[in-house]
């Protein structure tokens, strides 16, 4: 049985309609998961001293922009279970609404990964984390990035990253949202070349 959610917690801004269900394993969902693993293990997902989690995951999972992304609230886990993921059968980014399948709210950035979905049919993998040095140095080398005055979670945020991934010609790509501090996206074809752009410019940046 559905339940409709009015979610307004400061954290994820959307309402939602949420359905009874698991998503289903996968190899894809592992390899999601153990990627997961290695950007918690470096900081770039895990909760802040007041509480706050940040960082989410998603996999496409077919032609229409289904994807499946981590659940909210999951920062502080270092490993993921089956039931800390949802699938997003359906969004509306003008009617700031979500449609999804699982036992907990769905990312706060939901529509952000499934604006970049809908925007190029060749992605397949978006990741968000949190990283002081890689959102200063993105912004700092002029990279790709939202506008400052454009916040998290929103509608005007899925619209103004679906205009950004329609300009970038490449894959991977990683840019910084201006308007959500330390907040970086990476989106590409596949898990593996995502996770690696991501951990390669934190090498490139952690460097003397």
């Amino acid at each position: 049985m559905g339940t409709d959610m009015p979610i307004d917690d400061g954290y994820i801004k959307y309402s939602s309609t949420r359905r009874d269900g698991m998503v289903a394993p996968s190899a894809e969902l592992d390899e999601l998961n153990r990627a997961r693993t290695a950007l918690f293990d470096r900081g770039l997902i895990g909760v802040y001293a007041n509480g706050v989690g940040y960082g989410n995951l998603s996999i496409r999972v077919s032609d229409d922009s289904q994807f499946v992304i981590t659940a909210s609230a999951t920062g502080a886990v270092r490993t993921l279970q089956a039931e800390q993921f949802c699938l997003v059968e359906a969004f509306s980014v003008d009617g700031n609404r979500v449609q999804f399948v699982g036992s907990l709210p769905a990312s706060s950035e939901s529509m952000t990964h499934g604006a970049i979905y809908a925007a190029r049919a060749d992605v397949q993998c978006v990741i968000h984390v949190h990283s002081r040095v890689l959102f200063g140095h993105l912004l700092k080398a002029s990279a790709p990035a939202t506008p400052a005055d454009v916040p998290y979670g929103t509608p005007a945020m899925a619209h103004t990253v679906a205009q950004l991934v329609a300009q970038q010609r490449t894959l991977p790509t990683v840019f910084a949202m201006a308007g959500h501090d330390e907040g970086v996206v990476a989106y590409g074809a596949d898990t593996a070349s995502t996770l690696d752009a991501l951990l390669a410019l934190l090498q490139r940046t952690s460097t003397p």
